[in-house]
């Protein structure tokens, strides 16, 4: 009986010791951290796409509480009525398909578009590329030449560069051949004469044998990708749109180190299906390039976005005349996310 009390004595004092713990060991357990936010992020495919695999590979969208699903898009049409529809959260792509979608001049109008641009990325890496034996613009006459959409993103940069050298729309053949990389394709398969590339599209096609003809650096300041999403998403989203461009920022000083170039290469020869090493470091030096490459602080020169407003006054429909930066672009998210160390 004793042995029997005894052991009735001891199971009371142990549970009387966890009752009296349980409160202690609850408030010093760690706290759990958040979720992860999902971030739907739509882009065209390309090595310009090197801050986001960095993002990825080294946790910088991981660091800001972001979970980032990055999709790519067949034209830019695509891509904006995804983020007006609410299937995407962010867009990066051409600053002129934000103005033309805002202006009633893309391939479909909405009723009551909200898009705006938070940051730059590029100034657009625009080379005319063509089929041998063409080796100038002037050769370009007659010819089919491919762009993502006549009315939106680089055509009105095609369009202006043929007119510097004499020719006309009605002297070539403008023909819709969606993105960047498919036009790659459809340029090697034959399908057209000519087309716009960008890097390291052009590189590519040049080890090919194919001539770069012209390129956007005749025009002066231009703002090619940018990011962009719509105010209304903005507004209800702000920490993840700070933590996108923190993370994106970090991204762009961790590939300005030359320690990191490597790095950099590789991941465009593994994801890019044409790469190679020798032209990995040819696209790295222009895409990296401290002026020229992608915008490390990822500004928007109103100088550069002045010249894509001029070129769409000049060949947007319904005619318009475009001029005030300020109703496409806000900034303020980008300086918040700046300020944070």
């Amino acid at each position: 009986m004793k042995q029997h009390w005894l052991r009735v004595l001891a199971a009371v004092i142990a549970a009387c010791s966890i009752s009296a713990t349980a409160p202690l060991a609850a408030q010093t357990a760690p706290a759990t951290a958040p979720p992860p936010v999902p971030l739907r992020l739509i882009a065209f495919a390309g090595g310009w796409n090197l801050p986001l695999w960095v993002a990825q590979r080294q946790g910088f969208f991981e660091q800001e509480g972001l979970a980032v699903q990055l999709a790519f898009t067949p034209t830019s049409g695509f891509l904006v009525e995804g983020l007006m529809a609410g299937r995407h959260d962010i867009g990066l792509a051409s600053i002129d398909n934000l103005v033309a979608y805002q202006e009633g001049q893309g391939d479909r109008t909405f009723a009551d578009p909200d898009l705006f641009a938070f940051m730059g990325v590029d100034n657009g890496f625009l080379s005319v590329v063509a089929a041998a034996p063409l080796k100038t613009v002037g050769d370009l006459r007659g010819a089919r030449i491919a762009v993502d959409s006549p009315n939106t993103g680089f055509a009105f940069v095609l369009r202006e560069l043929l007119q510097r050298s004499g020719i006309g729309d009605a002297d070539v053949t403008l023909v819709r051949g969606g993105a960047t990389e498919i036009r790659f394709r459809d340029l090697l398969a034959g399908r057209f004469e000519a087309t716009l590339l960008r890097t390291p599209f052009d590189i590519v096609a040049a080890e090919r044998g194919f001539n770069i003809v012209a390129t956007a650096d005749a025009l002066g300041p231009y703002l090619g990708t940018s990011g962009m999403a719509r105010r209304s998403w903005a507004r209800s989203n702000d920490a993840a749109l700070l933590g996108f461009l923190r993370a994106y920022r970090a991204s762009m000083h961790w590939l300005a180190d030359p320690a990191h170039r490597d790095v950099a290469e590789a991941l465009l020869v593994a994801n890019l299906r044409d790469m190679t090493p020798k032209l990995a470091k040819a696209a790295a030096e222009r895409l990296l390039a401290e002026r020229g490459g992608l915008l490390r602080e990822l500004e928007i020169d109103p100088a550069a976005l002045r010249t894509v407003l001029a070129l769409r006054t000049k060949f947007g429909e319904p005619k318009k005349a475009l001029g005030d930066v300020d109703r496409y672009i806000d900034l303020s998210w980008r300086a918040r996310a700046l300020a944070t160390p």
